[in-house]
Formats: structure tokens, C-alpha cells, sequence
């Protein structure tokens, strides 16, 4: 389990990190969610141990990353893809990382199989695309077989095989029992892969829920209505105090699906909707609710948006703060980065 508790961290005048507490359960997927400059990298950075907080802990099984024993064993973790020595061989790279920690050689094969990574194991990592220094990265977190992993962004430069094998590895690790904390900007894949949501803006959390209630949070719900008796069913829910609109989301008339013409409701529930068509015996082929992901972050962080256009003459990045305003605070970022190997 990953526990923060009041957790806070300046920058020079800037709060990166406000008072911040959420806990972070095994067994599920939990993703991380927060607009640019939200304090996403630097909360990862304070729980392990690589920027020191001005306020609050940040454990794991209750204890400090730099109190673990064996970290790799513990914890694995991927913030940046490219912190690895680009003269090294992806095979060098995790025996390097094996040896800090006394795990078997042959854990390295396993790993480098297991993100498919065995026909390139011997090339060199400054010759990787950032697909393929992702997959080492990964690689890099599963090198000690940890009950939790830590990864910021993992599916950045992964084609759509990459995004769905890491989905399904998340999954399967969650289902093992292991606490996975993923931040990501990329909400649709979110929705399908986090059972579980943090949402923070400008450092503070502003929710800490399940996926299906924060997408439920949405106030532009609609739902997708399939039916061979558009007309008349349309009639009917703008009897009840709905819209129903022909096409997907208003776009005008779409073509038939089998028969069946699309509607987009809004102002009535899909449980509603299903209740008016059964009691007129109109046929129904598809009731699906709408609400996304994405149009409840929005809502939910429209107020906590760090870098709108008003900034755009000021505009930095929070790592380009690290290395201005807090160079004590940072280890070697080859090593750190990397499961925090030690």
C-alpha cells in the first residue's frame, strides 16, 4: 500500500505539491490523473524518495523508500524512459540494475522476454526509439518482481499492440494482489484500464474515487439509442421532458444499422429511456450511456488548469524546476529512475 499524508513540496514560491493525502490500494489499478503542472511527477518523485517534501510522509507498506532494504525488490518504477546510459545494451542495462540488488542473471532474460525486448537485448539503448526505451523501462520496474510499481506515463510512444499489451499487464498485475499507481493524460485509456481514480489540479487532490462514479460525475451525459422506430420513439421521450436528437451526438441522420436508426438522448437516463420504449414495444438495439472519461476531467479540473493562455509568455516545465531550484534534491537520475536501484 502507498500512503500520502499531507504532503507538501515548494519550488522557490511555487507550491508543486499542496497538503496533498490519498491512498494508493493493492489489487486494483489506480491511475493518477491531473493537468499539466498539476504535481503528477513531483508526488511520484516525493514517494520515491528522489525530492524531499517540506511538509508530510509518503510511505510504503508504511515504511520510507529510502528505509527499503532492497527497493527493486519492493518497488519498480518508470518516469522517464531515456534515463539510461545510451552506450549500455538493454541486456547491460538491467544486469547493471540486477547486481545492485543481488537478483539471479536469469531474472534479466525473464523480463526482456516478457516486454519483447529478447531480439534487441544486445543493441545499444541510445539507438532505442522511445517505444522501445518505454519497454526497457517497464522492464526495468518488473526486474524485481515488486508489489508495486510505479509508472508515469508508460504508453507514450507504444503502438496500439504496445498500449494493449501494458493495459493487460497492469490488469494482470492488479488481479496478482500488487499496487499499481499509472499517471497518464490519455483518459480513454484510462476509463478501460484504472478500476480506480486519484484526480489532483495545482497540487491538491480534488477526487479520490472509482472510475465508474468519477465518470458519472459528467453533467453532459447523453445516451446512444439504436431502435428500427426512431420517429416514434423520439415522440415518446420528448413526451417525458428529453431531447432525442437523430445521429451520434446531434450530427444529423446516420445510416441504418440493420434497420435501426441512431438517436442521441439527453435530459434521461438510459434506465428511463429503456422503461418509455418498453411500455410503447418499441424495440430496442442498442442503449448505451455516453458519459466519458475525458468530459468529467474537465469538469472536474477546469479550475485547476496551471498553464492556460494568460501563461503563455512564463511557461516552464516542472522538471525544468527540479534541476534549477532543487539540484540537492536529485540522485543519479540513471539509477533512481529505474526501480531507485541504489
Amino acid at each position: 500500500m502507498i500512503e500520502v499524508r499531507d504532503l507538501t513540496k515548494r519550488f522557490g514560491d511555487k507550491v508543486a505539491v499542496d497538503h496533498l493525502s490519498f491512498t494508493v490500494e493493492p489489487g486494483r489499478v489506480t491511475g493518477f490523473l491531473g493537468p499539466n503542472g498539476a504535481g503528477k511527477s513531483t508526488t511520484m518523485r516525493l514517494i520515491l524518495g528522489l525530492d524531499h517534501p517540506n511538509t508530510g510522509t509518503a510511505t510504503i507498506n508504511g515504511t520510507l523508500y529510502k528505509d527499503l532494504p532492497s527497493p527493486l525488490r519492493t518497488v519498480g518504477a518508470l518516469l522517464e524512459a531515456k534515463s539510461v546510459h545510451p552506450g549500455r545494451t538493454a541486456r547491460n542495462h538491467l544486469l547493471f540494475l540486477a547486481q545492485t540488488q543481488s537478483l539471479p542473471h536469469s531474472r534479466v532474460d525473464e523480463v526482456l522476454g516478457l516486454v519483447g525486448l529478447q531480439a534487441v537485448a544486445d543493441k545499444r539503448a541510445g539507438s532505442f526509439s522511445l517505444g522501445m526505451s518505454q519497454r526497457l523501462g517497464i522492464a526495468a520496474a518488473l526486474l524485481g518482481d515488486p508489489q508495486v510499481l510505479l509508472l508515469d506515463e508508460p504508453v507514450n510512444g507504444l503502438d496500439p499492440e504496445g498500449v494493449l499489451w501494458i493495459r493487460n499487464l497492469m490488469k494482470q498485475l492488479a488481479a496478482e494482489g500488487r499496487t499499481i499507481l499509472v499517471s497518464s493524460h490519455l483518459m480513454n485509456e484510462m476509463a478501460v484500464t484504472a478500476d480506480h481514480l486519484i484526480v489532483i489540479g495545482r497540487g491538491k487532490l480534488i477526487v479520490e474515487s472509482a472510475t465508474e462514479d468519477v465518470i458519472a460525475r459528467s453533467a453532459d451525459k447523453s445516451v446512444r439509442v439504436r431502435t428500427p422506430d426512431a420517429s416514434r420513439l423520439a415522440e415518446l421521450i420528448t413526451a417525458a421532458g428529453g431531447t432525442a436528437t437523430p445521429g451520434e451526438n446531434g450530427g444529423g441522420p446516420a445510416a441504418p444499422d440493420n434497420g435501426a436508426d441512431l438517436l442521441t438522448v439527453t435530459g434521461l437516463p438510459a434506465a428511463r429511456i429503456g422503461e418509455i420504449a418498453a411500455g410503447a414495444s418499441v424495440v430496442l438495439h442498442e442503449l448505451t450511456p455516453q458519459a466519458s472519461l475525458e468530459e468529467a476531467f474537465m469538469e472536474l479540473t477546469s479550475g485547476s488548469v496551471e498553464f492556460g493562455r494568460r501563461d503563455q509568455n512564463d511557461l516552464h516545465d516542472e522538471h525544468d524546476q527540479h534541476d534549477q531550484d532543487d539540484q540537492h534534491d536529485q540522485p543519479n537520475p540513471v539509477d533512481a529512475t529505474q526501480g531507485g536501484a541504489r
